[in-house]
């Protein structure tokens, strides 16, 4: 061993060492690893169309109209989730105002705070989930992989409610476990003995609560399909009531129904036919917003979703079959593959539906690591160490080569962290060749935290070209506008309107042009692609009116380059180009 894997050997020790002192420093160590995990690029990173800044705008809108009921992006009622995310994301943002943040309302990071505080929520959870099966080190580290995952750290980005329903379902499956091992290795004993402590079952009900204000029913489903799994198993489910007092429906009830009755009551039920009628069975019959794949989709994607978790789970695969019948390996088999299942045959694909299963996938890593039963032998770990190293330079030349063919200028910065990124990747390789799983695990955790600052903290910020809404909207500023009004034609990204103003009009060419007549200051954006049908539309009202600025980009949710014309009228007097503003 060459001194450098020496040295690597001994900070990962050392790290476990720490981690297995007490649980109070375990987690101080996975806050501290998560917030230097997930909060870089968190205030760089421009609003990601489309769910996002619906969600951020509609967050928006309730702080402005003062009604905190009802869901609305602009005029139209946003009833496909319920209210839970919402509430959270004007809770931060109605902080930093009190915090003295200026324009609060429009920093997109504080909506964004809940997501990362789901995502620690989420390290914690597997922590405590991993308690009821694994040593303290071995839990620690299923934590992070866990909070290594690329779609985690994706998530713990965006102002949505994947994280933090992930939060929810992994602190209601922590308490599970703990009921079940300790229903296990206490003799099967009566739901009268109370085994779990009161903390526990509060926390289960408040996440369950939680979990239905945020995304409706996809805890109860993932919960009855595992106790499906192991009542077919164990042909028992004694260890379930003891987490089921009388009292625990009631106190979700009463957290969960005054907003249900208020929305049915506001909505005229038309909350839970959009919710449930529309937005669920829409995405079962077919796929939703052409979001769509075929069964198999999950499996492809899991290898870059998941990484760098993805190939130790794979390694761990031949453990999980002998274990098959394994009261414990059931129990988290129940967690992940009903609903992977169920998920691949629904024609809507999205990649963060499987994120509340890699915990479960994590603690099967660790599960399997602890008992030795993951081979550092073969050709299986010659392609896990493959598919740890070979991301980082897909990465890079994705970065590079990207950055190129958008013509943006070359992201140096961001290229030699993720180059430094690849020592600890190939430390964590070389670290699995040997069979030191838990310091693959942390080298993979330090390569991803380099990964996280070069993509979102210095890789995005150069890349001009996509923050297209970012600077429409600074084009659509207009200082010497004191009373604006604004419109666009060819261009309905929901990323605009959180960045201008919830007034913001989409309008035809026949319609623009009457608004562009009317008076006050009038700004409009007309796209390339409908240039020709609104200058007719302008010549035919006699309208003579030339472009202030031109703005070019690439719509990345579109995928295709874009051309935007402003237009500024403003007291029947149209403004005229300056030369340098067609620079992008």
């Amino acid at each position: 061993m060459n001194g450098t894997s020496q040295h690597t050997t001994r900070w990962t020790s050392y790290c476990l060492e720490w981690a297995d002192k007490s649980h109070v420093l375990a987690v101080l160590m996975l806050m501290v690893m998560g917030i230097v995990m997930f909060a870089p690029g968190i205030a760089t990173l421009q609003p990601m169309d489309r769910d996002e800044p619906r969600f951020a705008q509609a967050s928006k809108q309730m702080m402005e109209s003062g009604d905190y009921v009802d869901i609305r992006f602009q005029d139209e009622a946003r009833h496909k989730k319920p209210v839970g995310i919402y509430w959270l994301q004007t809770a931060t943002v109605e902080l930093g105002e009190w915090a003295g943040i200026s324009e609060a309302k429009s920093r997109i990071w504080l909506y964004r705070l809940p997501s990362l505080i789901g995502a620690l929520l989420t390290l914690f959870g597997t922590y405590v989930a991993g308690l009821a099966l694994l040593s303290r080190k071995a839990a620690f580290m299923a934590a992070i992989l866990t909070g290594s995952t690329i779609l985690l750290g994706v998530e713990a980005r965006l102002a949505k409610t994947d994280a933090m329903l992930t939060a929810t379902i992994v602190w209601a499956f922590a308490v599970m476990l703990h009921a079940f091992q300790q229903w296990r290795h206490n003799d099967r004993i009566s739901a009268d003995d109370h085994p779990v402590s009161l903390g526990f079952v509060l926390c289960f009900w408040f996440s369950l609560a939680l979990s239905l204000l945020i995304k409706g029913p996809i805890l109860p489903i993932l919960m009855a399909l595992t106790l499906v799994v192991v009542w077919l198993s164990q042909r028992d489910l004694g260890w379930f009531k003891t987490i089921m007092p009388v009292w625990g429906p009631v106190l979700t009830l009463l957290l969960v129904l005054p907003w249900f009755v208020a929305i049915m009551m506001k909505s005229g039920g038309e909350f839970f036919s959009a919710s449930v009628g529309h937005d669920m069975m829409s995405k079962v019959a077919g796929a939703q917003e052409r979001h769509g794949g075929p069964p198999g989709t999950y499996l492809l994607v899991f290898f870059g979703t998941a990484w760098p978790m993805a190939p130790l789970f794979c390694l761990s695969l031949p453990f999980i079959w002998k274990a098959r019948r394994d009261a414990i390996v059931v129990f988290l088999l129940g967690w992940i593959v009903p609903f992977w299942i169920i998920l691949e045959l629904v024609p809507t694909k999205l990649p963060h539906y499987v994120l509340p299963l890699y915990p479960a996938m994590a603690l099967l890593v660790c599960l399997a690591a602890e008992r030795g039963m993951i081979s550092s032998a073969g050709r299986g770990v010659k392609l896990a160490m493959a598919g740890l190293v070979l991301p980082v330079f897909v990465l890079l030349a994705g970065l590079a080569g990207g950055s190129v063919w958008l013509g943006d200028p070359l992201p140096v910065l961001a290229l030699v962290i993720l180059l430094m990124a690849l020592w600890p990747i190939i430390e964590a390789a070389r670290a699995l060749h040997k069979g030191l799983i838990a310091q693959t695990g942390l080298l993979a955790f330090a390569a991803m935290v380099l990964v996280s600052a070069g993509v979102y903290m210095a890789g995005s910020p150069v890349l001009q070209s996509i923050r297209i809404s970012d600077r429409l909207a600074l084009a659509m500023a207009r200082p010497e506008c004191a009373d604006k009004h604004l419109a666009m034609l060819g261009y309905s990204e929901p990323s605009l309107v959180f960045l201008t103003r919830t007034d913001l009009q989409f309008l035809p060419p026949a319609a623009l042009v009457a608004f562009l007549q009317k008076p006050g200051c009038r700004i409009a954006g007309v796209t390339a692609n409908q240039m020709k049908e609104f200058d007719a539309a302008r010549m035919a009202a006699g309208l003579d009116l030339a472009p202030v600025e031109l703005v070019k980009g690439f719509n990345i949710n579109g995928g295709k380059r874009l051309e935007v014309s402003i237009f500024v009228r403003r007291d029947n007097q149209a403004l005229e180009l300056k030369p340098e503003a067609s620079k992008p």
